[in-house]
């Protein structure tokens, strides 16, 4: 539906993590027959599983494809666009290696798989959202089971002064405790006078409102029982409430 959209000229779309995963999923590493860039282990074949099962190797391919033709984020007319996190420097880093190194293809994927490489940095923080790691022996639970050792951030607000749990995006027992100065170096917030942006991935639940006055999320767990959300936006540089629409639960 949404590519439908897209291609009429009716709507746009961005890039977010599990399209971005499906791409390395099915993309074989240079000179082998049996490594892709997404590792096939169980944690991954899971997450990727229902849409093997819904299309074919051939709807596959045309899908990659079309995936790997949607921008990592947009600039409209008044607002910002992105999956996870708006960081104007780190956009600008991807947007240099898709000229450089080429659409998701082999060579971008070697690169952004490359941990502790700048685009890697940029991948994870724009795609999935900036993380903090917790203090030395301290790790969580998330929703889908899995244990961490770090949790994602409100990248939107200032960070001094909090405590892992008030900084953290959701509801799991994060520490209590204060972050220290050098665990969030680099996360300054998204200014107050910068364009509203709009995001999704962060799996919320409760009634919609915004992160911040400039700052909305519209992913509500739709595909976990929860809601389908939109915001009917109409050129307001402070972001309300009011404008969220949706049907399903509450």
């Amino acid at each position: 539906m949404a590519r439908a959209t897209v291609e009429a000229g009716d709507g746009f779309a961005v890039l977010g993590n599990h399209e971005y995963n499906a791409i390395a999923f099915h993309t074989l590493v240079p000179g082998t027959t049996d490594r892709w860039f997404r590792e096939r282990s169980a944690k991954n074949l899971k997450q990727h599983q229902t849409t093997l099962d819904q299309l074919s190797a051939s709807e596959m391919a045309d899908a990659i494809a079309w995936f790997k033709t949607l921008p990592v984020a947009l600039e409209l007319d008044g607002i910002r666009v992105v999956h996870a996190a708006w960081r104007d420097e780190q956009i600008a880093v991807i947007h240099r290696s898709l000229e450089t190194l080429g659409r998701f293809g082999a060579e971008f994927l070697a690169e952004s798989e490359r941990a502790g490489s700048e685009l890697n940095a940029a991948v994870e923080d724009v795609l999935k959202g900036p993380e903090l790691k917790l203090p030395v022996g301290r790790s969580i639970v998330d929703k889908a089971g899995h244990e961490r050792d770090s949790v994602r951030v409100k990248w939107y607000e200032e960070s001094a002064g909090r405590s892992y749990r008030g900084y953290h995006v959701g509801s799991d027992d994060v520490p209590d405790v204060a972050i220290e100065p050098a665990a969030v170096r680099g996360v300054t917030g998204y200014p107050a006078d910068a364009p509203p942006v709009f995001v999704g991935h962060y799996w919320l639940t409760g009634t919609p409102v915004p992160l911040s006055a400039n700052v909305a999320c519209t992913d509500y767990s739709v595909a976990k029982g929860g809601k389908l959300v939109a915001y009917r936006w109409e050129g307001e540089r402070v972001l309300s409430a009011d404008k969220y629409h949706w049907v399903g639960n509450l």
